[in-house]
């Protein structure tokens, strides 16, 4: 008999519908570099774990607007598994000012990278934490080979990984020969009280080090040990990771916060972290606009209608 999930794996709770802005007003071109599209006209995986609700393009544009992030990148979840269907229209839809982070068969072959590329697409995800078998292993020889393929692009490989449960990775990531992005400060496992005293943070510092690792500052709440905000034990983390290279730091708002277990609360109040995390505004500005410019390659003036 299958063990695939059926179509009723559990509903997710939506976000709040109503953001508020941030207190500290984000500056022109600031950009949301981890949101996601749901939407069940597109066909979900079977094997999944969660159902999201429909949270579409024009639920997230308002939220964009609110928020004052004039670029975003899509990021293609796991429950469309490789189909990144949805995130593609999106991006036809939009136009300039966004960009995508596809899921694909890792024996992906430069036409369909091509075609993903016009399309608007920057990188490859590859999701190592919500998976039955190999939890936390990093593919090392399928990621060398990916990294050739995609390396003539100017793409990068982008990590959902518990870093504290993946053994040796830093030698691994930081010989891909591309840009390494990493989630929700590193998704430590044990979670953010503790994560800055863990060999897995140094071996992270190192990592950083190389100049190809990026860290997003995302998901607080998937990390924290705290129940509700302002996830005050993430505030070591990322300070210290902000400030040992803060040209390598970017933002996001991991909307619309998926299996989040915590209390949903406004994106307003979660993006008010960065105020705590990164009071010095030319720093700010490195994180919101010139680093995702960088790594996703925002041209000058792309910003979203």
């Amino acid at each position: 008999m299958s063990d695939a999930i059926p179509d009723y794996a559990p509903l997710c709770a939506a976000p709040d519908r109503a953001p508020r802005p941030p207190r500290t007003p984000f500056p022109p071109l600031s950009c949301d570099t981890h949101a996601h599209i749901f939407e069940a006209r597109f066909p979900y995986a079977r094997e999944r774990i969660y159902t999201p609700p429909d949270s579409n393009l024009a639920d997230y544009r308002h939220l964009l607007k609110t928020l004052g992030c004039e670029r975003a990148v899509l990021v293609q979840p796991s429950v469309y598994a490789a189909d990144n269907a949805a995130m593609l229209e999106a991006l036809r839809t939009v136009g300039p000012g966004m960009r995508g982070v596809a899921v694909a068969d890792p024996d992906i072959g430069q036409s369909e990278i091509k075609a993903l590329h016009d399309a608007g697409v920057r990188g490859l995800r590859f999701n190592v934490v919500d998976r039955r078998e190999h939890k936390n292993v990093v593919p090392a020889d399928m990621l060398r080979e990916v990294a050739k393929r995609i390396a003539p692009f100017g793409w990068h490989i982008e990590m959902l990984v518990n870093l504290d449960e993946a053994g040796d990775f830093a030698p691994l990531l930081g010989g891909l020969g591309v840009p390494v992005a990493l989630g929700h400060l590193g998704y430590p496992k044990g979670g953010a009280a503790t994560w800055t005293q863990t060999r897995a943070f140094a071996d992270l510092l190192r990592l950083l080090d190389g100049g190809r690792c990026w860290i997003k500052l995302t998901g607080p709440y998937r990390i924290t040990t705290e129940a509700d905000l302002p996830y005050g034990d993430v505030d070591g983390p990322a300070k210290r990771l902000i400030a040992a290279v803060p040209e390598r730091m970017i933002w996001g708002t991991d909307w619309p916060h998926v299996m989040k277990k915590k209390p949903m609360r406004n994106d307003g109040d979660m993006a008010d972290l960065l105020d705590r995390w990164v009071p010095d505004g030319a720093t700010r500005q490195r994180i919101l606009i010139d680093n995702p410019a960088a790594l996703y390659g925002f041209e000058s003036g792309e910003r979203i209608a």
